[in-house]
C-alpha cells in the first residue's frame, strides 16, 4: 500500500514546467507580510538622519546642543562617536585594475560625514529620540557649520582640469581608466571597415524607486557581545560578512542578520549602507533596539542610483555589412563614492557583443567621482545598456548602408552549429538558436502588417514606429550556494538557500524542483533565505542568476537526501542498500512492491526509529554548491510606438517578445518577471529622468517631478518562449529576471527612431520625453 499521494499527480501540478502561483501571494495580498517595518522589538527607539542639503562643502562644525536639549532625545552621534566605538568605514568590496595596471582608486566611505559633504542628501548626524516624530524634529534642529564648494555633476566635466575635487586620494576625480581588448587589432579592423557607424549615445540615470522603501533595526547583545540587524537585503549572507570585516571588525557568527520580505529591490539593496552602523551603534550605546525607516524624499537622494552612463558606440563593417569591430568609449558616473563599477566595465564587454559574431571589440571607461547620489548596481547593471548600444548601432549602419535591419542582423548571428561560442569578450556561449528567435518574433508582430497600422495611425496625425531589440544577457559569474534540506517534525519541510526572494516568488520554483527531484509534496516545502544563522554559504539574489546557482545546490542537496534515505531505508526494510531504488519519492527493494515514502521514513525517524551507528541519522542536509558557470538568457523584442507630433506624447501600442530563458521551471513567474523588467525599460527609455542643477541639487526629488511608468503606459504583452536549454547547469535554466530591461531599451528606443525618421530625426537620447521628442521635431 502506497503512504504518499499520487505523485504522478503532483509533478502534472507541480513539477517542472507547470505554470504554479507564487506560495506567499495569498499571504501578501492579505497584508500578512512582514517587512522590515512591520518589525517593532521590545523597548526600541527611533533615528533619523541629519542630512546635508548641500552637494559639495567643508564641514567646519556641527552644533547638536539645540537638538540634543529637544523632548525625547536620547542620544546624537556623529562620525566621531562611530570612530571612537570601534566602526570602521563602508569599503568597495570589488575593484579593477587601471590599464597601466595601477589599481583603481576606492577611498572608504564613513557612515557619517566627517570633513566634507559631497552630494545632497549625504548623512552626517544621527538623531535617536524615544519616538519618530520627536527624532525628525530633534533632526531639524542640528544646525551644520559649512563652507560651500563648487560643484560638478557630470562624468566628463568632472575629468576635466580645474574641475572641484572630491577625494584627496583621487586626484582629478578618476577612479578608473579601464580598457578592455586588442586596441591594436580593433583599430586595424576600423582601418580596414568599409563602413563605420558612430554614435554618441547615453543610458540616463535613474532612481531605483522600489516600492518598499529602506529600513533598518539595530540591536546588541552585550552578555554575547552580538549584534542583530533586521534589514531589507538581496542577501543575508553576504551583508553579514561585510558588516563584520568592514564595519565591526568581529568575527561573523558574531553578526546576525534577518531578513523579512523585501519590495522590490533591483541591485539597489545589496550594499551595507550607512545607516546600518548607525543604528548598530546607537542599540549598544543606548541599550535597546533602534529603529531607522526611510521615507519616500530622503530615499531619492539617498538610494543608490543607476545607469549614468555616457558613449561613443563604434561599429565597424565590410563591404557586406559584415561586423569586424565594435568599440565604445567614454565615461561611467560613480557618484561621490565608489560601488563596483560593473555596469561600465566588464558587463559592458560581456553584453555588446549580444547575438552577433564579432571578431574583435575594445571598452574603454574613464570612471569618475561626482557631487551626486552614489551609482551602482540597477536591474541588469550594465548588460541591458550593452545590448542597447549594439542594437542602435544596428539599425543606424542598415540606414547608412542601405541594407534592411533585419537582414543585417541574421547576416552577423552566431549560428546554432558555432557553438560552442567563444566570444571577444572571454565568455563561451554553450546554446542559443538567434535566427529562430528573431523570425519567431518577427512573425508573433506581424511584422509584414505593419504599414497597414502605419497607414491607419498616420490617418489619425500620429507617427507610427516599430522596432526590434534582440539580446543576449550573461548572467552573474559562479561562486558558492547553499541548499539546504530538513525534514521537519510536523511534516514540513525546509528549503534553506542564500539566495533572497525580494519580489521574484522564489518559494514556488525551488519547492516545484524538489517536488520532481524527490517526490515531496508542494504544500509540505517550505523556504527559509533571510537568517543568517541558517547558512552557510550564499550569494544572494542578483545577476539572473537564483534558480541557476539555487537549482543547482538543491539538486545536488537532493541526491545527497536519496544516498541517505537509501541507506535508512535498507536497514528499516532489511534489505541490502545496493538494492534499494528511489523514484518519484518512494524507496523501494529492487524487484519488489516493498518500499517506503520518503514522507513515512522522514516520520518514523522522528518517532525515534533506532537505527545503527553507521546509518545515517536523519534526511537532513546542508549542502554547499560549487554553482554554474554564467548562463546565456537571450530573445528578441519587438515594440511598435505611436508618437503625436503636437505634443510629443509615446505610446506603446504593441509589444512582442520571444524569450529563450532553457528549461523553464514555471512559465507563469517568468513570464511576470518578463512583464516587470520590461516596464521598467519603457520607463527609462520614455520618461525616467534625473536632473540635478549646477550646484549639485537634485531637480525631480519627488514624484512630482520624476515620471514612473504606470499600467497605462504598458500595452498588453505578447510573449513567447523559445527555450534552448543550457548545456552548462544540472536544470538547463539561463536566468530572466534582468531580460526584460535588456529587451526593452533598444526596442523602444529604434521603434521611436523609426517613427521619427519620416521627419529627419536618426537619433536621440534616452529618455524619450514628450519635451525632447517636440523639441527635435520642432528642429530645437
Amino acid at each position: 500500500m502506497r503512504d504518499e499521494p499520487d505523485t504522478d499527480l503532483a509533478l502534472m501540478k507541480f513539477g517542472i514546467g507547470q505554470p504554479v502561483p507564487r506560495s506567499e501571494d495569498p499571504k501578501l495580498l492579505r497584508g500578512e507580510g512582514r517587512y522590515t517595518d512591520d518589525v517593532n522589538l521590545a523597548n526600541q527607539a527611533y533615528a533619523v538622519m541629519v542630512r546635508s542639503r548641500h552637494a559639495h562643502a567643508i564641514l567646519r562644525g556641527i552644533d547638536l546642543a539645540p537638538a540634543r536639549a529637544m523632548p525625547g532625545v536620547l542620544g546624537i552621534y556623529t562620525q566621531a562617536d562611530l570612530e571612537a566605538g570601534g566602526f570602521g568605514p563602508l569599503k568597495c568590496p570589488v575593484a579593477f585594475p587601471n590599464r597601466d595596471g595601477s589599481p583603481m582608486k576606492t577611498p572608504p566611505r564613513p557612515a557619517l560625514a566627517k570633513d566634507k559633504v559631497r552630494f545632497v542628501g549625504e548623512a552626517v548626524a544621527v538623531v535617536v529620540a524615544e519616538t519618530a516624530a520627536q527624532a525628525k524634529d530633534a533632526a531639524e534642529a542640528v544646525m551644520l557649520d559649512v563652507g560651500e564648494l563648487p560643484a560638478v555633476t557630470d562624468p566628463a566635466a568632472a575629468l576635466a582640469p580645474g574641475a572641484p575635487q572630491l577625494h584627496d586620494a583621487a586626484p582629478g576625480n578618476l577612479v578608473l581608466d579601464y580598457h578592455y581588448g586588442d586596441a591594436d587589432a580593433v583599430a586595424a579592423a576600423f582601418a580596414r571597415a568599409t563602413h563605420v557607424t558612430r554614435l554618441e549615445i547615453v543610458s540616463n540615470r535613474v532612481v531605483v524607486n522600489a516600492m518598499e522603501p529602506r529600513a533598518a533595526i539595530g540591536s546588541y547583545d552585550p552578555a554575547g557581545g552580538r549584534w542583530t540587524l533586521h534589514v531589507g537585503s538581496q542577501g543575508v549572507f553576504g551583508m553579514r560578512g561585510s558588516l563584520a570585516k568592514d564595519v565591526l571588525n568581529v568575527a561573523p557568527d558574531r553578526v546576525h542578520v534577518l531578513t523579512g520580505n523585501v519590495g522590490g529591490s533591483f541591485g539597489m539593496k545589496a550594499p551595507v549602507y550607512p545607516e546600518y552602523p548607525c543604528v548598530l551603534f546607537a542599540a549598544r550605546a543606548l541599550a535597546r533596539p533602534v529603529k531607522w525607516t526611510d521615507e519616500r524624499s530622503e530615499s531619492f537622494v539617498s538610494d543608490h542610483h543607476g545607469r549614468d552612463h555616457q558613449r561613443i558606440a563604434e561599429l565597424a563593417l565590410d563591404a557586406d555589412g559584415h561586423f569586424l569591430a565594435v568599440r565604445l568609449t567614454g565615461y561611467g558616473n560613480a557618484g561621490a563614492f565608489i560601488y563596483p563599477p560593473l555596469p561600465a566595465t566588464i558587463n559592458a564587454v560581456k553584453n555588446v557583443v549580444d547575438v552577433y559574431r564579432t571578431p574583435v571589440i575594445e571598452v574603454n571607461s574613464k570612471i569618475a567621482f561626482t557631487n551626486t547620489t552614489p551609482v551602482a548596481a540597477y536591474r541588469g547593471a550594465g548588460r541591458p545598456e550593452g545590448n542597447y548600444y549594439m542594437e542602435r548601432l544596428i539599425d543606424t549602419a542598415a540606414h547608412e548602408m542601405g541594407i534592411d535591419r533585419i537582414e543585417l542582423r541574421r547576416r552577423n548571428h552566431i549560428p546554432p552549429q558555432a557553438m560552442p561560442y567563444k566570444a571577444p569578450s572571454g565568455m563561451l556561449y554553450d546554446s542559443g538558436e538567434f535566427t529562430s528567435v528573431l523570425d519567431k518574433a518577427l512573425a508573433a508582430a506581424d511584422w509584414t502588417g505593419f504599414e497597414a497600422r502605419k497607414a491607419d495611425s498616420r490617418g489619425r496625425g500620429k507617427l507610427r514606429g516599430r522596432g526590434v531589440g534582440s539580446y543576449l544577457e550573461v548572467t552573474a559569474p559562479p561562486g558558492k550556494e547553499m541548499g539546504g534540506i530538513r525534514f521537519e517534525a510536523d511534516g514540513s519541510v525546509t528549503m534553506i538557500s542564500g539566495t533572497l526572494d525580494y519580489g521574484q516568488g522564489h518559494a514556488a520554483p525551488f519547492a516545484q524542483v524538489l517536488v520532481e527531484k524527490l517526490g515531496i509534496p508542494f504544500e509540505k516545502l517550505r523556504l527559509i533565505q533571510g537568517d543568517s544563522d541558517e547558512l552557510k554559504a550564499g550569494g544572494g539574489t542578483g545577476g539572473s542568476r537564483s534558480m541557476l546557482v539555487a537549482g543547482q545546490a538543491f539538486v545536488e542537496a537532493s541526491a545527497q537526501v536519496v544516498d541517505r534515505g537509501r541507506q535508512i531505508a535498507a536497514h528499516l526494510l532489511e534489505a541490502a542498500v545496493a538494492d534499494i531504488e528511489f523514484d518519484r519519492g518512494r524507496f523501494v527493494i529492487a524487484g519488489t512492491d516493498r518500499g517506503i515514502g520518503i514522507m513515512e521514513l522522514a516520520r518514523r525517524l522522528h518517532a525515534g526509529a533506532a537505527l545503527p551507528p553507521d546509518v545515517p541519522p536523519s534526511l537532513d542536509v546542508a549542502h554547499v554548491s560549487d554553482t554554474p558557470p554564467s548562463s546565456f538568457p537571450n530573445g528578441c523584442h519587438v515594440a511598435e510606438v505611436e508618437i503625436d507630433p503636437e505634443t510629443g506624447a509615446i505610446d506603446v501600442v504593441r509589444y512582442v517578445m520571444v524569450n529563450d530563458f532553457g528549461t523553464v521551471i514555471n512559465p507563469l513567474l517568468v513570464e511576470g518577471q518578463a512583464h516587470g523588467g520590461v516596464v521598467q525599460g519603457i520607463g527609462q527609455a520614455l520618461m525616467e529622468r534625473t536632473v540635478f542643477s549646477e550646484q549639485g541639487q537634485p531637480l525631480a526629488g519627488s514624484y512630482m517631478d520624476y515620471a514612473l511608468p504606470r499600467a497605462a503606459d504598458a500595452p498588453a504583452f505578447t510573449v513567447q518562449s523559445h527555450p534552448v536549454p543550457a548545456r552548462t547547469n544540472i536544470l538547463g535554466v539561463k536566468g530572466c529576471g534582468e531580460a526584460g530591461c535588456a529587451g526593452a531599451l533598444p526596442s523602444v528606443m529604434n521603434a521611436v527612431i523609426d517613427a521619427l525618421s519620416e521627419r529627419g530625426i536618426r537619433h536621440l537620447d534616452m529618455p524619450a520625453t514628450p519635451e525632447r521628442v517636440w523639441r527635435a521635431l520642432q528642429g530645437r
